[in-house]
């Protein structure tokens, strides 16, 4: 695993009991570039946060997804544009709908954990 490897955190929030914030700590921890995002923060856990993914430049290696599947079909074009590596959609993030177009479109798709993964050097 690269320390340059750079991670999208969509959803990710301020809140340190839920699951999105602790990838964010936990992905920092193992050494990757973190890009929360969120468009009602500008920092979360010391780190610049994106409003949108329209705002984040530049290579992007995984996403991380922690949203509702009734909001993740509204970012379908963002994460296209985007071309990331690889999408993981989290527990209860699932979305076939948007699987099959990020599949379509050679976006690798991941359902798992991504602290699991992590702590089990899946990631």
């Amino acid at each position: 695993m690269s320390e340059r490897e750079r991670v999208i955190v969509l959803g990710a929030s301020p809140k340190r009991e839920r699951y999105s914030n602790q990838a964010v700590r936990l992905l920092v921890q193992y050494g990757h570039k973190v890009v929360p995002v969120n468009p009602a923060r500008s920092v979360i856990e010391d780190l610049p946060v994106a409003a949108t993914l329209g705002e984040v430049e530049g290579e992007v290696d995984t996403v991380t997804l922690y949203l509702a599947p009734r909001h993740s079909e509204a970012i379908a074009d963002a994460l296209l544009r985007l071309k990331p590596g690889r999408v993981i959609f989290n527990p209860g993030t699932e979305n076939p709908a948007l699987q099959k177009k990020l599949a379509e479109s050679g976006i690798g798709v991941v359902e798992g954990c991504t602290l699991v993964m992590l702590k089990t050097g899946q990631f």
